[in-house]
């Protein structure tokens, strides 16, 4: 029978995932020679065999690749067909390719279920391994100094395989074949239980350490991406002792549970969130508490509508939920409910980056930790907990991307020239984009801080080498005092390449754009906390027409005074105390917030000029303020949350006609605010804020499509994290005719900007 040879060349994530002993496989499963091998393009493979065979090949490569690849292209040719290949080889990586590189790396995984079965069988030389993994889970993107993705790349160089492992690794019919961090208790790395003075506490590590944590103690523990701070959930006085030492009053913390299951009474849980909480991914999702949440948990997530939540996903997790259960042999007891809850925040003092290294934990996390349980594998990069909503059909909306999606990339419409764009200052991340596909950073945070503008520095050195990207156009928000645009002109000047400043609502409603694949004119619906406008003022409540590297405003929310600048973007008081003076009721000031120490002053301040905004963040403070909600905040969007917690707890509200004004593009919620002033019932007047702030957008919305003939619209901003306004917003558009977009696979937030700067540079260049 003819014999052909076929060259496929395949693209995405494909290294590290067992895709090689796959490709094995099912060339001996269909009779086929040749070979394949990892290099900088990802993996290519030949095969020989009569055509029939071939196609055969060829569709199964796709259609049953391994669970965490992902294959973004195949490009088959067919080749001379020369001396015949014997049988099937995996050869070694083509190292010759690393200055075209164009390969990616996974992302942290879970531990599989395969993995789990040997964890948890005494029998089993892995037996109860804080360190067991295959192809098909574990560390990747927290591990890996580049590409192509070899263990002599990643920080498990420093551990020799023992025999048995190195049988396995290079054995293409297991599952653990060029399993990089392919390890065993007798060649990988160990635990330590170290005590508050990093002196060794003997015995069990991971028994020792849920000791500690029944005692009410605080443990660091060492991940994947980082530490975390560690406690025992349902022990109140562990919850304040933790709040106290890190100086996180109020502001949510994560519940980390066994399994589903044991989020009864806790949560209230859906199947599309539990499918979810339950990838292999493990982000913290959001959910609504249930009825007795604050009982159970006070101090979790003080006056919010929802509780944030994890599964567990290291083997050290897994290995302290197998403890309290008593060390059952077997993986059933994996879906039976557990009582233990346990808190996991990122283990950092307040806005520092989280920490990783083992010396730097015994520094840093001095006097807010009791204990450390660390281990001896390094983390080349610091990656959080991703955090995300389960929205409208079951769709995740991210509210921080990292540990478990970072580095897959977003798919991008065309192949444009390669731009590094640096984000803003909020929740900073950072992008590059490589052909059609844009690599955001895991998330950076505020740029207020030293270290987390070193992390910056770090992390774009990082991803550009792991990427073999030279950046042809460096990207930066429009706002000049930002450590992020004075990075960018630096590294411009330095690699003598274009830097381009983009205006941040005009980036917000880009990254919509980039994430969609839309390249057409579109309405911006930009609703955010603050951005640098073209005027020189804080934007917020913008109504853009988006044509690409082009934007026009064609509408904005009525400015409010800001009463002490950036004072009153943490005081939400001030805020309401501004809306009271446009009202011409500034003498009720002093005495409506007299326990606010500047209440006095404030209206005799009013009567002179303030800095103004059109934000939309603010209008939320303001009628917060009013209500007398969070009059000031312990952290950022406190009060915003606050005031949807109340919304959704009274439910939803009828709205009145006659509370907002639309005037040359100018949307005036002032009656509103009005209204709000006078409101006894404050989760009466959170629901009717949310009510008439939805049918207001949807007519300044509509009236703009009307007046332009444009009936694509793009929602983006940080007030879009908000379920109750993306919902309604969505909802009122699609009933005018209107087609809605807002963003999915990155945060609508600050955490997807440096998204939508790529996006614009690029168009920019062209």
């Amino acid at each position: 029978m003819d014999r052909q040879r076929l060259r496929l060349t395949v693209r995405g994530i494909v290294q590290g995932v067992g895709f090689r002993p796959f490709v094995y496989r099912l060339a001996h499963d269909l009779g086929v020679a040749g070979w394949v091998r990892n290099d900088g393009q990802g993996l290519t493979l030949e095969i020989d065999g009569d055509p029939a065979r071939l196609r055969d090949f060829a569709r199964r490569l796709q259609d049953e690749a391994p669970p965490l690849a992902r294959i973004d292209t195949c490009d088959m040719i067919m080749v001379a067909a020369g001396e015949p290949h014997w049988g099937f080889e995996i050869l070694d990586s083509d190292a010759t390719a690393a200055s075209v590189v164009s390969a990616s790396i996974g992302a942290d995984s879970a531990v599989c279920p395969a993995c789990l079965a040997e964890l948890f069988d005494p029998a089993n030389r892995r037996y109860r391994y804080a360190f067991i993994n295959c192809t098909d889970c574990g560390p990747r993107y927290t591990l890996v100094r580049h590409l192509p993705y070899d263990r002599a790349s990643t920080s498990m160089a420093a551990f020799a395989q023992c025999v048995p492992c190195l049988m396995e690794y290079r054995n293409p019919l297991h599952r653990r074949f060029h399993a990089e961090p392919n390890a065993c208790p007798d060649c990988g790395p160990a635990l330590r239980l170290l005590d508050g003075e990093g002196g060794e506490i003997g015995g069990d590590a991971i028994a020792e350490t849920l000791a500690l944590l029944q005692a009410g103690q605080i443990v660091a523990i060492k991940g994947l991406g980082g530490f975390h701070l560690v406690c025992d959930a349902r022990n109140p006085d562990a919850v304040a002792r933790l709040r106290e030492r890190k100086h996180r009053e109020e502001k949510p913390l994560a519940v980390m549970a066994a399994n589903a299951a044991s989020l009864a009474g806790i949560a209230q849980l859906h199947e599309g969130a539990q499918r979810w909480l339950e990838s292999a991914a493990r982000p913290i999702v959001l959910l609504p508490k249930a009825a007795q949440t604050e009982h159970a948990l006070p101090g979790i997530a003080p006056g919010l509508a929802e509780i944030g939540v994890l599964l567990p996903y290291t083997p050290i997790h897994f290995l302290l939920f197998h403890e309290v259960a008593g060390r059952p042999a077997g993986t059933d007891w994996l879906a039976e409910p557990q009582d233990l809850l346990l808190v996991m925040t990122s283990a950092n003092a307040r806005g520092e980056p989280l920490v990783t290294g083992n010396a730097e934990a015994l520094v840093q996390l001095a006097g807010i930790a009791d204990a450390f349980l660390m281990h001896d594998r390094d983390i080349v990069i610091r990656c959080d907990d991703s955090v995300l909503r389960v929205g409208y059909d079951d769709a995740g909306q991210f509210i921080r991307r990292a540990r478990g999606y970072t580095p897959q990339a977003v798919p991008l419409a065309h192949a444009l020239p390669p731009v590094l764009a640096l984000g803003g200052f909020f929740k900073n991340t950072l992008c590059v984009t490589r052909g059609s596909q844009a690599y955001l950073s895991q998330y950076l945070g505020d740029l207020d801080r030293v270290a987390n503008c070193t992390a910056l520095q770090e992390a774009s050195t990082h991803l550009l080498h792991l990427l073999q990207v030279k950046p042809e156009c460096i990207a930066h928000d429009k706002h000049p005092d930002f450590y992020s645009s004075q990075l960018a002109l630096q590294l411009a000047d330095q690699w003598q390449i274009p830097c381009i400043a983009v205006q941040h609502h005009h980036a917000h409603i880009a990254a919509v754009l980039a994430e969609h694949q839309l390249d057409e004119p579109v309405l911006g619906l930009a609703l955010d906390g603050v951005g640098l406008g073209d005027d020189g003022t804080a934007w917020g409540g913008e109504l853009l027409l988006v044509d690409g590297a082009t934007y026009q405003r064609l509408g904005h929310l009525r400015p409010l005074p800001m009463p002490g600048g950036d004072k009153a973007a943490r005081e939400p008081w001030r805020m309401a105390a501004s809306v009271l003076a446009e009202l011409g009721r500034g003498d009720e000031i002093a005495s409506r917030f007299a326990a606010q120490p500047a209440a006095s002053l404030l209206n005799q301040l009013l009567s002179r000029p303030q800095p103004a905004t059109s934000s939309m963040g603010r209008y939320f403070d303001a009628a917060a303020g009013l209500l007398g909600v969070a009059p000031v905040m312990s952290f950022e969007a406190q009060a915003a949350m606050q005031l949807e917690g109340l919304a959704a707890r009274h439910g939803v509200c009828a709205s009145v006609s006659g509370l907002y004004r639309i005037t040359d593009g100018v949307l005036d919620l002032l009656p509103l605010l009005a209204v709000l002033a006078d409101s006894p019932d404050p989760a009466h007047g959170a629901a009717l804020f949310h009510s008439v702030l939805l049918d207001a957008l949807a007519d300044w919305v509509a009236e703009a499509a009307e007046r332009t003939g444009i009936r694509t619209v793009a929602g983006g901003g940080g007030c879009f994290l908000n379920a109750i306004l993306l919902r309604g917003v969505r909802q009122k558009l699609q009933a005018r005719g209107l087609c809605f977009y807002t963003n999915q696979l990155v945060p609508c937030g600050d955490g997807g900007l440096a998204l939508g700067q790529a996006w614009v540079a690029q168009r920019s260049l062209v």
